[in-house]
């Protein structure tokens, strides 16, 4: 008989969403890391990690899915507990390397604790992007290079664990989602003169890296990108099948058609 679900509930809209697909799941907080869902959690602190092992126990979980964003909290030493202690050096060593590095190492602990770790996206049923989900008008050729532009860049850089997200107008890499995000990436694009445009409105293109565990770190895309990418003045939005979500669905298909972009999800 399966165990219970444990979510580990970040920043943003993400965890709602497994919360209201999962609703006898055991909900859990960070300190010091925001979350929508934090008034109906156990709140433990990262520095305790061997408690909240043990209270993952105590109600019968076996596995887990970690929801939402995940940034780094600040850490005190002089609070660490016998298992975080353990582990900091393994922790510290996967941080020198970047996020993917670290979230990996995140899902070996929990692993090596007897957590399954299960993606978002197999709790939420439709969360993902499907193969031939086409909102808007259809790309024009210039578009379409565009898209291609921006797909060959992050496919370039992905060795490098730098982003999941690219701009392109008119072939010009007009910008690289980094570790500020998505929003951060379109507001930068937003404010370059029109001038490195080319004539071209331009896309966003959204991808996973190669070799990214999609367990923990899947790109996505919510209506706050399709206002954020319509306030850059874009064409559009191009996104990875079946390795991209789409938060807030039916809220973001909507802010689609209101703002005239489109959207294409496709092979990368």
């Amino acid at each position: 008989m399966a165990g219970r679900l444990a979510i580990i509930a970040c920043a943003g809209k993400l965890p709602v969403e497994v919360a209201q697909a999962a609703p006898e799941a055991m909900v859990i907080t960070l300190e010091g890391i925001p979350s929508d869902l934090a008034p109906r959690s156990e709140r433990h602190r990262l520095e305790k990690i061997g408690t909240l092992f043990a209270a993952m126990r105590a109600t019968g979980v076996d596995r887990v899915v970690f929801a939402g964003s995940l940034a780094r909290p600040a850490l005190d030493p002089a609070a660490f507990d016998a298992d975080m202690a353990a582990l900091a050096p393994r922790l510290v060593s996967a941080m020198s390397e970047g996020d993917d590095a670290l979230l990996r190492t995140v899902l070996k602990v929990f692993e090596e604790q007897g957590f399954s770790v299960v993606g978002a996206h197999e709790v939420v049923p439709g969360l993902v992007a499907e193969a031939g989900l086409a909102i808007g008008p259809a790309p024009g050729p210039s578009e379409e290079a565009d898209i291609a532009r921006a797909s060959r860049i992050l496919h370039g850089i992905a060795p490098l664990d730098i982003g999941q997200g690219c701009v392109v107008a008119g072939g010009q890499c007009l910008g690289i989602e980094t570790v500020q995000g998505t929003d951060a990436l379109l507001s930068f694009v937003a404010g370059t003169e029109a001038k490195f445009r080319r004539g071209h409105r331009g896309v966003c293109v959204k991808a996973a890296k190669a070799g990214q565990d999609l367990r923990i770190d899947m790109p996505a895309i919510g209506p706050r990108t399709v206002t954020a990418a319509a306030g850059a003045g874009l064409a559009g939005l191009a996104v990875e099948a079946g390795r991209v979500m789409i938060l807030e669905r039916e809220a973001t298909l909507a802010a689609l058609r209101d703002s005239g972009l489109f959207l294409v999800s496709r092979s990368l």
